[in-house]
């Protein structure tokens, strides 16, 4: 089983909603998921985003990989930034 970190839509017709969420990689976009990691709305200006940071190393330790879309939600949050 390969588990992706990704987003899953919610939210009314034209007024999106994500949730960053850890799932199976065949699972449908907005189906069944391991765990809820975060939220994010583009929306609002700047676009609010919350993150679990510590459960979301905890997955990509277990092999868990973001897709294109997180990986640049979590680069912006500053959660690949180089630690001396």
């Amino acid at each position: 089983m390969a588990v992706k970190i990704r987003l899953a839509r919610h939210g009314a017709k034209k007024r999106p909603f994500y949730r960053i969420v850890a799932a199976d990689s065949e699972a449908p976009r907005d189906g069944k998921f391991l765990e809820n990691l975060g939220t994010y709305n583009p929306l609002l200006d700047p676009e609010k985003v919350t993150v679990k940071t510590e459960r979301i190393k905890h997955w990509m330790e277990k092999g868990a990989t973001p897709t294109a879309t997180v990986k640049t939600i979590l680069k912006k949050k500053g959660f690949f930034t180089v630690s001396p």
